[in-house]
C-alpha cells in the first residue's frame, strides 16, 4: 500500500501487516482484519484515510458494522480529529486523541541505573514473564476483561515472539537483582521508520530511568536495521510522553480513535 499516511497509522498498518492483517483499500478508507487474532479489536477496524470524510459518524459506523458483522466493538482510525465530536460520541463511541512522537537522529542513551540488567527477552521464562506482566497490570486496571484479555495477550505475546526471532522485531526489558522483569518495551523496523511497542514500567521501578535507557537500547538495535526515524505513540495524557521528549522525540501528528468496547 502506497498511501501518504501520518507516521503513526503507517507504523502501525506496517506493523499489522507483519503479524499477518490484511489490508482492504477502499478509496476514502481502508478495512484492516486479522484472521490469526480476530479478538484483536485495533487489528480488525476501519480506517477512515480522507480527512474531511472524519464528521461522518453514521457512514462509518455502517461501514464498520457491514465489514465485521459480528465484532461487538466498534473500532474506527481517523486522519483528523473531528470537528462535530458529538457526531460520534451520541452514537456511543469514545473519541481518544494519541500523541504521536517522532525522531529523526537517534534518540539519546540514558545510563542504566544500578541494580539492573538490560538485555533483549529471548528465553520462554523471559516471555513468561512478559505475558504475566500484561495480564497483572489489566487485574489492577480492571479495564478489559479478564478471560478475554488473557487470550488476547497470548496472541499478542506469541506474535511478539515470532517477530523477534526472525528479526522483524525486538523486546528488551530490565531485570532486578533477582531476574525479575520490571520494566520492557518492543521495537519493529517498518523499513526506513522503526516503531516502539508496549512501554510499560512496574509502579514500584518508575521514575529510574529504566524505560529512557530502554528506549535508547531499541533505538540502536533498529538503526543498525537501516532506521532513519523513530516513532512513538502514546495517550495524549501519558506522562511518559516527558519521557520521551527527554532523549529527543517531538509531536508529530496525532492518531485519533473512535471506539466502543463489546459489553460486558
Amino acid at each position: 500500500m502506497s498511501r501518504d499516511l501520518p507516521a503513526g497509522w503507517s507504523t502501525d498498518l506496517a506493523i499489522l501487516a507483519l503479524k499477518g492483517a490484511v489490508v482492504d483499500d477502499r478509496g476514502d478508507h481502508l478495512v484492516v482484519t486479522t484472521p490469526g487474532n480476530p479478538r484483536f479489536h485495533w487489528g480488525n477496524f476501519v480506517l477512515v484515510t480522507e480527512p474531511a470524510a472524519a464528521d461522518d459518524a453514521a457512514r462509518w459506523m455502517s461501514v464498520f458494522e457491514d465489514a465485521f458483522p459480528h465484532a461487538g466493538w466498534r473500532a474506527i482510525g481517523l486522519t483528523r480529529e473531528p470537528g462535530d465530536r458529538t457526531a460520534w460520541t451520541g452514537l456511543g463511541l469514545d473519541l481518544e486523541q494519541d500523541e504521536v512522537l517522532t525522531a529523526s537522529t537517534l534518540p539519546r542513551m540514558t545510563p542504566l541505573a544500578d541494580g539492573y540488567l538490560a538485555r533483549a527477552l529471548v528465553s520462554d521464562d523471559d516471555w513468561s514473564q512478559r505475558l504475566r506482566r500484561d495480564v497483572e497490570e489489566n487485574d489492577i486496571s480492571g479495564v478489559h476483561d479478564p478471560d478475554d484479555f488473557l487470550r488476547f495477550s497470548q496472541d499478542q505475546v506469541r506474535t511478539q515472539r515470532a517477530m523477534s526471532e526472525d528479526g522483524t522485531g525486538a523486546w528488551f526489558g530490565a531485570f532486578d537483582t533477582d531476574g525479575v522483569l520490571v520494566a520492557d518495551l518492543g521495537i519493529v523496523s517498518c523499513g526506513r521508520r522503526a516503531r516502539y511497542q508496549s512501554v510499560g514500567t512496574q509502579e514500584a521501578h518508575r521514575r529510574r530511568g529504566l524505560a529512557a535507557h530502554l528506549l535508547g537500547v531499541a533505538a540502536r538495535w533498529a538503526a543498525e536495521r537501516g532506521c532513519e526515524e523513530w516513532v512513538i505513540v502514546t495517550g495524549s495524557e501519558n506522562p511518559a510522553g516527558r519521557v520521551y521528549r527527554s532523549v529527543g522525540f517531538a509531536p508529530a501528528a496525532a492518531s485519533t480513535s473512535a471506539y466502543r468496547p463489546p459489553p460486558r
